[in-house]
């Protein structure tokens, strides 16, 4: 589950004199109608590599790349690379100002010394941002994700005020498509996107924080996600965990947190060999059991209890930093976190509306 909040408002933002603001509905407006955007529904196959790249039509989209990573002092770092798309009406990239599509990055260091954001926002059409497909690029100003050709070996780089990253991805697994072949619902009245991972890079690389360069290596997972409508009314933010168990497998797991009733819950297992199955709501236990107040006042939960029975997982997750907020225009909280219990491990956690 990821970012379409931002994306919506980043429209409203910069780009109001293109459409007007649509009434509010469910979380940041992520529940109104899709209109004459293209709908989710099952059944679609996804086709590689075209779908690395943008999908005309559709109103939201990301690639977003979580790492945990290590120093040879053993100390725990994680990095965040994420572009987002949103387009402003339906329609083809033109290469002018007339562009539908809006573009923001957010990256984001976390590791001794705290946790540091950068943000970046851009009009499409112009050059400063985009995506291709073949071969992969992904870009805006100076941050880019770049394959070679494809997304099995991948090039991160990002920088902000005091940080930066060069880090190198690589690996020869399938991907994962979440939900039904990766038509993925998020209310469970018919609210979707189409959604896979890749999460079996493996990782080399430097990280730099106030001048000094640390090389680290670790692991890496990649989420890709599109949609035009992802939640319904009523849905008010979510919790999202991607996590490397030190086994080999792999587990995501989210929950759409409702005004009333219980969240919609959803996850899929990854075996070591990239096997998967989807997860469903009934298997999904996640316990908040402990808290943490950030800088701006908010309190947020960095520290859960996941079990997943079906599964024999029975962990605690632990936020590395408790204070990892996003203090991006449109703020969350993401961070790296441990992983304790039936198995050991470590992975990323994001926390919207709160």
């Amino acid at each position: 589950m990821k970012r379409e909040a931002w994306l919506l408002l980043a429209c409203l933002l910069l780009g109001g004199c293109d459409v007007p603001a649509p009434a509010p509905k469910g979380y940041a407006g992520l529940g109104s109608e899709a209109g004459a955007f293209r709908q989710v529904t099952p059944g679609v196959s996804l086709v590689f590599p075209r779908d690395h790249g943008a999908h005309e039509g559709y109103r939201i989209e990301w690639w977003y790349i979580t790492a945990n990573l290590e120093d040879a002092q053993g100390r725990a770092w994680g990095a965040q690379w994420t572009l987002f798309r949103s387009a402003l009406r339906p329609g083809p990239e033109t290469h002018d100002w007339n562009s539908p599509n809006l573009w923001m990055g957010h990256a984001a260091l976390t590791g001794p010394g705290g946790h540091q954001v950068g943000e970046t926002l851009a009009r499409g059409g112009v050059g400063q941002a985009g995506v291709t497909a073949e071969p992969f690029q992904a870009w805006i100003d100076d941050w880019s994700l770049q394959g070679d050709p494809g997304i099995g070996r991948l090039r991160m780089q990002a920088s902000g005020q005091g940080f930066a990253y060069d880090l190198h991805l690589a690996t020869d697994k399938p991907l994962v498509l979440h939900g039904l072949q990766g038509y993925s619902e998020k209310s469970g009245k018919g609210q979707a996107s189409y959604y896979y991972s890749q999460p079996f890079y493996q990782v080399t690389g430097e990280v730099e924080r106030a001048g000094q360069r640390i090389a680290v290596t670790g692991q890496a997972w990649l989420d890709r996600e599109w949609s035009s409508q992802p939640l319904a009314a009523g849905q008010r933010g979510w919790d999202w965990f991607s996590l490397h168990l030190e086994g080999g497998a792999k587990l995501m797991l989210f929950q759409v947190r409702e005004d009333k009733g219980q969240p919609y819950r959803a996850g899929t297992w990854v075996d070591a060999q990239g096997q998967s199955r989807a997860l469903q709501g009934a298997e999904i236990e996640l316990t908040p059991l402990a808290w943490a107040r950030q800088a701006n006042g908010k309190t947020v939960p960095t520290r859960w209890r996941v079990q997943v029975p079906s599964v024999r997982v029975d962990v605690e997750v632990e936020a590395l930093e408790p204070k990892a907020w996003m203090t991006t225009r449109f703020a969350y909280w993401e961070g790296p976190v441990r992983v304790k219990g039936s198995e050991a491990g470590r992975g990323y956690l994001e926390m919207t509306g709160y």
